[in-house]
């Protein structure tokens, strides 16, 4: 029961053959069995989860659910402000102030009928491409718990791999969906920058699903796509055919993309798995061609550099008994940008102009574009990202910032695995607004793709 999918369960309770109640204590059962490992949740609530399906039960029983996900258990990332929740931002600095409001992703979902379960654990400030916190536990990787699930939705990746509900929303503003969907093997869909209304908007910052088919990521969009004033940022509201995931790839002119131009090298064994789905690809009918490096040195430092005073303008704003309590990685990164001039910093951020052209250029000419979503398999737990070292904080991201910086959707979909067993991502990115078409590509990949192993248990 735990590891039917979104689309299935709502199915069943369309039926009567399967009750929200039944589901929810089966997640819960499946959540106290394997949290005391993994760490993926912080504020489970079980009581009120209980309550929500009893809730959703007595809808369905009399033919009026709420919406598409009426029932259907779910957790959302923490920084995702819920009504009376703290916010802690996964740092033992943050004070910890109930939220006043449900957040639009939350709204969205209790207006839908889902069932919430939890919130699920991130690094200090969302900085991290893993689970470590000075706050949270450092959450483990269900296939190998020597292994960070990434970041940083660290445990909303953890909690969709681990069966903890069919559905799971994260952030993402460089890679924080797509990178722990891709070293947990999961579908992770980062949205047109806009598509999905977040409270305090950013640029770059989307939130988005975590779940472990095309289909229930289709799902849960049709829910947090839905319009919210409070993002001045965002799309006009667009009625999109999400479940529409029907198609093929004949005739779709598909970039094969290997080489970021900066950053880590690619391992022999994640080259070999693109290029072994840009196969598949072919042999459905699709034209493959390569695409070449667009991103620079110089982008990547210059995003770096900006992040850093940002973030040493907010921790150097703390006082000093709170600041002394931020992942020594983090603060070592944020002093970096303690010395950098406002030209610096200036500059720094005018390479995310340069990013998003040069992202747009290359990719123009492609109705999509693969490439792997990490140059890496996931490093260890403790570790703070596959450098762990301060001084080079983004080298593993140089395929997924680009996206945030143009805007673009891009999906991360399994493409199979490592001699060691570890989940190796594929990413696949469309053009901008075209967040449909991206999951269509991914539903038809995934039928394509040889049988999947089994889920860990």
């Amino acid at each position: 029961m735990t590891d039917l999918s979104a689309v299935e369960l709502v199915g069943a309770y369309r039926a009567g053959t399967l009750s929200p109640v039944e589901v929810t204590d089966a997640v819960l059962a499946r959540i106290e069995a394997r949290e005391p490992e993994l760490h993926a949740l912080y504020e489970l609530d079980e009581a009120r989860a209980r309550f929500a399906a009893k809730e959703s039960e007595a809808r369905w029983q009399a033919g009026e659910p709420l919406g598409p996900v009426d029932g259907v258990p779910l957790t959302i990332k923490e920084n995702i402000a819920t009504e009376g929740t703290p916010v802690p931002l996964g740092s033992a600095a943050t004070e910890l102030v109930p939220a006043p409001a449900d957040a639009p992703a939350a709204a969205r979902i209790r207006e839908s009928g889902g069932v919430l379960l939890a919130k699920t654990t991130m690094p200090d400030y969302g900085m991290l491409t893993s689970g470590l916190s000075s706050f949270h536990t450092a959450t483990r990787n269900p296939w190998d718990h020597a292994r960070t699930a990434g970041g940083s939705s660290a445990g909303a990746a953890a909690a969709a791999a681990a069966g903890y509900g069919p559905l799971h929303v994260g952030t993402d503003i460089g890679g924080s969906i797509r990178l722990p969907a891709g070293w947990c093997g999961l579908v992770g869909l980062k949205p047109s920058f806009g598509r999905v209304p977040v409270d305090p908007p950013y640029i770059g910052r989307v939130a988005g699903p975590l779940t472990r088919t095309a289909a229930d990521a289709a799902l849960l969009m049709g829910v947090l796509a839905r319009p919210d004033a409070r993002d001045h940022m965002c799309l006009p509201p667009e009625e999109l055919a999400w479940q529409d995931l029907d198609g093929d790839l004949r005739g779709l002119r598909i970039g094969l993309h290997l080489d970021p131009g900066t950053g880590l090298a690619v391992t022999e064994e994640i080259r070999a798995a693109v290029v072994e789905a840009a196969r598949l690809f072919e042999s459905a009918g699709a034209v493959v061609e390569p695409v070449d490096a667009f991103l620079t040195t110089e982008m990547l430092t210059g995003l770096d550099r900006f992040l850093r005073v940002r973030a040493w303008s907010d921790l150097s704003a703390l006082p000093e008994e709170r600041r002394a309590k931020v992942l020594p990685y983090i603060a070592d990164w944020a002093r970096g940008g303690a010395e950098l001039s406002g030209v610096d910093a200036y500059r720094g951020f005018a390479q995310i102009d340069a990013t998003s052209a040069a992202t747009l250029r290359a990719t123009e000419p492609f109705d999509f574009v693969l490439s792997p979503t990490s140059p890496v398999s996931a490093p260890p737990a403790e570790w703070a990202s596959p450098t762990n070292d301060p001084r080079r904080p983004f080298e593993h991201i140089a395929f997924t910032v680009a996206y945030n910086m143009s805007r673009q959707p891009a999906a991360s979909v399994n493409c199979g695995y490592t001699t060691d067993g570890q989940p190796i991502g594929l990413q696949i990115s469309g053009r901008r607004f075209d967040d449909v078409g991206v999951l269509r590509v991914t539903a038809a990949y995934e039928r394509l793709r040889p049988t999947q192993r089994p889920w860990p248990n």
